[in-house]
């Protein structure tokens, strides 16, 4: 009988652990993640990889453990150029006082590209490969995204006020519009309705975004119950809570990524399981605002979907989600007091698939799995800070650091290999950063 030739591809990163996510609580010992087309083709033991496939490249990683991607579910990424310059503020006085002033003033095109350029390598060096972006000049960010090879779901702001972005409602909605045909259909790049909250979005502006989102069949990116300041302003401005008002105007169902969540009665934790509502917990800018908890074990046993996001670096002030993770764990054992739950396998599933399933991306990346594409960093855990190896999981969440991430993939693109960018130039980027950083000083001291 005649061997088959091996069959050819692209790339077989060979690692001494493979966490595939799916299935859930599965870690693969010596295994191997084959690619091709930017997909993957197999998972598998490192010795049938080598007797099966030809690949065009190999890396070998044997000391470190492969996972898929981390997805950032919420984040405002050109505010990466606004980090510390207001700290230690409540959100209401952080965000009118401050942060509104200072993009007022230095918002444009060149900040958002120069913001997101900057985010793109501090999520690249931290193993994030996917994010959901919620901020103006979605057009702008788009193409930064793309021109990176960068995923991202790219909101679509609505606001009841005029910005540099847009001066009416209906430019608002036409300029939406204009977005989400340019990038309709793109490999790498999706686009959301971003209405920025309840407080900020008249009614007839929700119930265009409902309209819209079910005719183009985007999600609907929205901070929701993020303080009691916000809950009990709704109740005296329009005599319910802010979920019911949304429930009223037909936005509170599957298509809806509900940010922030801290301030939630039962039965709105079992209402968002019953309409298919993803939470996404931001636990480090809501610790530092001040503005509550997000009930993670209670959204997780009720099966609402939950996702992790940063928030954006004006409030956290990083985008490692690395860190978030780990903080996300500790802090949701702590609100139920129960030391058992969010375990380990559940937060890196929250932050992989669950931020993929949020943002409707689960069908292309969240694991690894064949016939997804191959968005995957490696996490070098021979370091001292994560030895001894009991167990690789537990060592991911609890003790690893960001900068034990060695090597990303996007679609099967090196994106970092040994912690060295490609195709980023990493001195302009902190050039652009000293400059941006002079002149908001300017408008900070004017």
């Amino acid at each position: 009988m005649t061997e088959l030739s091996p069959q050819a591809c692209d790339l077989i990163i060979e690692a001494g652990w493979v966490v595939p996510v799916v299935p859930h609580g599965v870690v693969l010992t010596d295994h191997a993640v084959v690619v091709s087309g930017g997909a993957i083709v197999a998972v598998l033991p490192v010795a049938e990889a080598r007797a099966r496939f030809a690949p065009k490249e190999t890396v070998a990683r044997p000391d470190a453990a492969l996972i898929p991607g981390l997805v950032n579910a919420h984040t405002h990424n050109p505010m990466t150029l606004l980090r510390g310059v207001a700290d230690d503020l409540p959100l209401k006085v952080w965000l009118q006082q401050h942060i509104w002033p200072i993009e007022g003033a230095v918002i444009g095109p060149d900040f958002v590209a120069d913001g997101v350029t900057l985010a793109i390598a501090e999520m690249l060096r931290g193993g994030t490969t996917c994010c959901n972006e919620n901020y103006f000049f979605p057009d702008v960010q788009a193409a930064t995204y793309k021109r990176h090879g960068f995923r991202a779901r790219v909101g679509l702001p609505v606001i009841d006020f005029p910005t540099a972005w847009a001066s009416s409602d209906d430019e608002y909605f036409d300029r939406a519009g204009e977005v989400h045909d340019a990038w309709r259909g793109d490999a790498l790049i999706g686009t959301a309705f971003a209405p920025h909250a309840p407080y900020t979005v008249n009614d007839a502006n929700f119930e265009r975004v409902r309209l819209l989102s079910d005719q183009l069949d985007i999600p609907v990116h929205l901070h929701l119950h993020e303080t009691a300041q916000e809950v009990q302003q709704s109740v005296e401005q329009h005599g319910q809570r802010p979920i019911a008002r949304i429930d009223r105007l037909g936005l509170f169902n599957d298509r809806l990524i509900a940010v922030h969540m801290t301030q939630l009665t039962e039965a709105e934790i079992h209402l968002c399981a019953e309409r298919g509502v993803s939470v996404v917990h931001c636990p480090e800018s809501n610790l530092k605002l001040a503005s509550g908890f997000c009930p993670a074990c209670a959204l997780q046993r009720a099966g609402v979907t939950l996702a992790i996001g940063t928030d954006g670096c004006a409030s956290n002030n990083d985008l490692d989600m690395v860190g978030e993770t780990r903080t996300a764990a500790l802090l949701a054992k702590a609100v139920a007091n129960d030391a058992a739950g969010f375990d380990a396998h559940e937060a890196l599933r929250a932050a992989t698939l669950g931020g993929a399933k949020a943002m409707g991306f689960d069908h292309l990346v969240g694991s690894l799995e064949p016939g997804k594409q191959a968005d995957i960093a490696c996490i070098d855990l021979s370091q001292l800070e994560t030895q001894p190896l009991h167990n690789v999981v537990s060592q991911l969440i609890y003790a690893c650091g960001r900068q034990q991430v060695s090597d990303v993939w996007i679609a099967g693109c090196h994106k970092l290999r040994q912690r060295v960018l490609a195709d980023i130039d990493l001195d302009g980027v902190l050039a652009n950063a000293r400059q941006w950083r002079d002149r908001i000083a300017t408008v900070c001291n004017a």
